[in-house]
C-alpha cells in the first residue's frame, strides 16, 4: 500500500503531516511526500520518498528569513511581521488582504500537477494539508479520495456564523475597538466571497459539471482530520463541524542532539523553554523581555532558579541582552525533546507549540501574534492550562509573574493537564495517539487510485 502526502513547503506544515505517515511507515507501507525542495532533508529525515510539489511562492526549513524568499514574497513577509507589532487587528487584516495569493496560488495549474502526481505514484491513500487548496481542487475534481488535515486550531476550518480569519474567539487581554473589528469582519466576509469566486472559476475550468461553492474555505475533503484536542475544543462548536475526527496531537520523534542530551543532564533545576516557531522568532523584542523575566526568575524562584532554553530563529542572541551560563540558546532546538524535560514553557500559541507541549503536560504561557494562535491561546487559557498575554504590551513583570505561575500550577488544572497528556500520548511510542487515529480513519476510504 502507499499513502502519499501533501503539504507546503513549510517546516512547520510537514511535520505534523509526516509523522501521522510514521503508522504506515511502521506497517512497512510505502509512504511519498509531495512538497517543495526548502523540506526536502526533513522528508528525507523521516525515511520517505520524496517528489517535488511547489504550492506558492514562499518556503521555510525551518527558520524563516524574508532575503530568503522569492521577490515579492520577501516584502510580504516583511509586511507581516511589521503588522505583528501593529497589533491582533492590524495583524489580522494584513493577512486577510494577502488571501488568495496566499492560498490559492495557479489553482488550476498546481491542481493538474496534483493529478499527473497522483497517477504516477499511484497511493491507495492520500493526505492533504488543508491549507493546501489548490492541490484539494486537483483532487477533489480528479475524484479521488483524500484526508483534509486542519493542522492549526480548528477554528481555520470555519463553521455557521464564522468567517475565516476572524477569530472566533480571543483572550480577554485583547480589547480591541467594537469599529476596527466590525471593520475586520466586513473584510474577511469580502475576501471570503472573492475567494471563493476564484475557487470556483478554477472548479469550473477543471470539472464543468461541479456545483459552486458557497464557502471555499468551508469545504473538506472525505475525511477531516484535526490536528488538535477535542478536550480543548468548545462542545458547542465540536456539533457544528462536519463529520470529523480529532486527532489530539501528531508530535514526532526527533533524532538525538548531543548538546541538548548533554545540557539536560547536567542540572535537576526547573526548565522553561521558549519558542516562537519558525516564522515569530524574528520578534526579537518579545523574546527579549522574556529574557529578561527569566532572568530575574532565575535567582528567586524557590531559592533555587530555573535553567532556560531558548530558539531564537533568526534573531541575534545579542537581543536577548546578558545571557546566564547555564542557559541553552540556538537558533533551532529539539523542541519535543526540550519539552518533554521542561516545566513549563513560553510560546506564540502556534498549534504545533501548544499540541506537543499539551502532550508533553507542560503549562504554557502563550503570547499570540496572529490567525488560529488568538482561538488557541483563549481555550488553554479558559482550561487554566496557559495564561494568555498580548506580546506587543505586556511587561516584564507581567511575563514572569505569568510563568511564575505555570511553574507552580494548581492542583486542579495540574490533574488536568496531566490526564490530557496521557490521552494524548496514548499507547504508541511514537508521534503519540494521532498517526494512529489517522490510519484508522483512512481505512474506511476507497482506494485513492
Amino acid at each position: 500500500m502507499t499513502l502519499l502526502i501533501i503539504s507546503p513547503d513549510y517546516a512547520s506544515h510537514l511535520f505534523p503531516l509526516a509523522t501521522l505517515g510514521t503508522e504506515w511507515q511502521r506497517a512497512g507501507e510505502r509512504v511519498v511526500v509531495a512538497s517543495g525542495p526548502a523540506t526536502a532533508d526533513i522528508v528525507a529525515a523521516f525515511g520517505f520518498e520524496r517528489v517535488n510539489l511547489q504550492l506558492g511562492r514562499g518556503s521555510n526549513p525551518g527558520t524563516i528569513r524574508a532575503e530568503q524568499q522569492p521577490e515579492g514574497e520577501d516584502d510580504a513577509l516583511r509586511g507581516f511581521f511589521d503588522a505583528t507589532r501593529r497589533g491582533m487587528v492590524e495583524t489580522l487584516r494584513f493577512q486577510a488582504e494577502a488571501r488568495s495569493s496566499d492560498l490559492l496560488y495557479n489553482p488550476v495549474e498546481i491542481a493538474r500537477s496534483v493529478q499527473l502526481l497522483v497517477e504516477q505514484v499511484k497511493p491507495d491513500r492520500v493526505i492533504v494539508d488543508h491549507l493546501a487548496f489548490s492541490a484539494r481542487l486537483g483532487l477533489i475534481t480528479a475524484g479521488v479520495p483524500h484526508a483534509d488535515v486542519v493542522l492549526g486550531h480548528p477554528s481555520a476550518l470555519p463553521v455557521a456564523g464564522e468567517v475565516y480569519g476572524y477569530p472566533p474567539a480571543w483572550p480577554a487581554v485583547f480589547e480591541p475597538a467594537a469599529s476596527d473589528l466590525a471593520e475586520l469582519r466586513a473584510l474577511c466576509e469580502r475576501v471570503r466571497d472573492s475567494f471563493t469566486a476564484q475557487w470556483n472559476a478554477a472548479l469550473a475550468q477543471l470539472d464543468p459539471a461541479a456545483t459552486p461553492s458557497a464557502d471555499a474555505f468551508q469545504e473538506t475533503g472525505d475525511v477531516l482530520l484535526l490536528n488538535y484536542p477535542e478536550e480543548l475544543h468548545d462542545p458547542a462548536r465540536t456539533e457544528l463541524l462536519p463529520p470529523h475526527r480529532f486527532l489530539g496531537s501528531a508530535v514526532r520523534d526527533e533524532a538525538p542532539d548531543v548538546e541538548v542530551e548533554a545540557w539536560l543532564a547536567g542540572s535537576d533545576l526547573p526548565i522553561v523553554y521558549v519558542s516562537f516557531g519558525s516564522f515569530l522568532a524574528v520578534r526579537g523584542d518579545v523574546l527579549a523581555r522574556v529574557a529578561e523575566a527569566l532572568r530575574q526568575l532565575g535567582s528567586e524562584h524557590d531559592g533555587s532558579g530555573v535553567r532556560v532554553a531558548i530558539a531564537v530563529g533568526p534573531t541575534d542572541p545579542a537581543e536577548l541582552g546578558p545571557i546566564p551560563q547555564s542557559w541553552l540558546v540556538r537558533g533551532f532546538l529539539p523542541q519535543v525533546t526540550l519539552l518533554r524535560s521542561a516545566a513549563a514553557a513560553v510560546s506564540h500559541a502556534g498549534n504545533n507549540s501548544v499540541t506537543e507541549a499539551m502532550t508533553a503536560g507542560v503549562p504554557l504561557v502563550l503570547l499570540p501574534f496572529s490567525t488560529d494562535q488568538f482561538a488557541g491561546a483563549a481555550a488553554l487559557h479558559d482550561a487554566g492550562v496557559g495564561v494568555a498575554l498580548d506580546p506587543n504590551a505586556a511587561s516584564v513583570a507581567e511575563i514572569r509573574v505569568a510563568i511564575e505561575r505555570m511553574l507552580t500550577l494548581a492542583p486542579e488544572p495540574r490533574a488536568r493537564l496531566d490526564a490530557l497528556g496521557t490521552s494524548l500520548r496514548g499507547s504508541v511510542l511514537l508521534g503519540g495517539a494521532g498517526p494512529r487515529r489517522a490510519f484508522e480513519a483512512l481505512e474506511a476510504l476507497p482506494v485513492a487510485r
